[in-house]
């Protein structure tokens, strides 16, 4: 999934799917590195998005 296509929705439930293949025991070593990765980049593009968030929230009562 590419950034740019990437929404926070989007971001969360592919974060769930990893998070239940790794819990599954069944990935090789190969592919729980690679989920890892895939996990780490999603969880900063989430907080990310956060952070956007609260910081458009922060403007907006700073603008009342």
């Amino acid at each position: 999934m590419s950034e740019s296509q990437a929404t926070y929705e989007s971001a969360t439930q592919r974060l769930e799917q990893i998070i239940q293949r790794l819990d599954s025991g069944e990935a090789g070593l190969r592919e729980t590195l690679d989920l890892c990765k895939e996990g780490r980049d999603l969880v900063e593009f989430c907080a990310s998005e956060l952070d956007a968030v609260g910081q458009s929230l922060t403007e907006l009562k700073l603008d009342e």
